[in-house]
């Protein structure tokens, strides 16, 4: 099985779907997909599909839309055998193939999508991450762009974008997108470090278009603008966030982003930036110019 949630939702074994054409069982199952391998229960369940006011029909119409889950899942498994759901037989030491009630299963007081990590994008982008980050922290620049590329290239736009979500639904991809953005910017910051500043200024050209009032992307930029010999467009870059966040929030700019711009007016090295809530390694950013 193939679960896809960085993007457009798909399930499907093979090339047998298992998305439910139904907006609500649609819903039950991306949320138990974004958590997969945990156990939702039946009050968060019914909290994404109702919010705070579930009908007193709530509980039997939940677990109706299970039971059309289970029975896409029957008819997907019952195409072959599929080794990513399987279990142990501790007896014999081999793996038997497991039902639908063995990959969508009941759990005291609520229900787990018990599927290999390995086929689910979120989880592969999360390990990725992960492993990216440390790479970063580590002072190991190369890594570390390697890795949270390949945990971005999992995205195929923002998550969920065809699936109808509720309050539990909207905090799961509101961390996702946080997760994205965190990566994007230390991949960013390490290709900086390793001397790719032309390389990234058409990404970051467009990324500060879409996060206007963000100074660590406006930073990043203002760093690779100047790098590659633009500072009168770092300089551009700097007055734009400096206007949108006083016409937006009514703030000024932060202290690092303002002794960057100030080193760059000088014509000197700038000072090292570290992006927001970001220490570190990225202390070293200004070592590659």
């Amino acid at each position: 099985m193939q679960i896809k949630l960085l993007g457009p939702f798909i399930a499907q074994k093979g090339h047998h779907p298992l998305l439910p054409s139904a907006a609500k069982p649609r819903q039950v199952l991306a949320l138990l997909a974004i958590r997969a391998g945990g156990v939702v229960t039946v009050p968060t369940l019914m909290e994404e599909i109702w919010g705070d006011r579930p009908p007193r029909s709530a509980p039997t119409t939940l677990q109706t839309y299970i039971l059309k889950l289970r029975r896409l899942l029957e008819r997907a498994l019952a195409q072959g055998v599929d080794a990513l759901h399987s279990s142990v037989d501790h007896h014999t030491g081999r793996t038997a193939p497991q039902g639908a009630k063995g990959v969508l299963v009941t759990r005291y007081g609520g229900y787990q999508l018990d599927v290999d990590p390995c086929t689910v994008d979120t989880q592969v982008f999360e390990r990725l991450q992960s492993r990216g980050q440390k790479a970063f922290n580590d002072g190991d620049f190369a890594t570390a762009a390697t890795l949270l590329g390949q945990a971005l290239a999992l995205w195929r736009g923002p998550a969920l974008v065809d699936v109808k979500t509720g309050p539990v639904l909207d905090m799961d991809v509101l961390r996702l997108e946080e997760a994205r953005l965190a990566a994007l910017e230390s991949r960013i910051t390490a290709d900086l470090c390793l001397g790719r500043h032309g390389q990234v200024l058409s990404e970051l050209a467009v990324l500060v278009a879409q996060h206007p009032l963000h100074e660590g992307l406006h930073a990043q930029f203002m760093t690779a603008q100047y790098a590659s010999g633009r500072g009168w467009q770092a300089f551009e870059t700097y007055r734009r966030l400096h206007t949108a966040l006083r016409t937006e929030l009514g703030i000024e700019p932060g202290a690092r982003i303002q002794e960057l711009y100030a080193s760059m007016l000088a014509g000197g090295a700038p000072p090292a930036v570290t992006p927001p809530d970001h220490p570190g390694p990225r202390a070293v950013l200004w070592s590659a110019v």
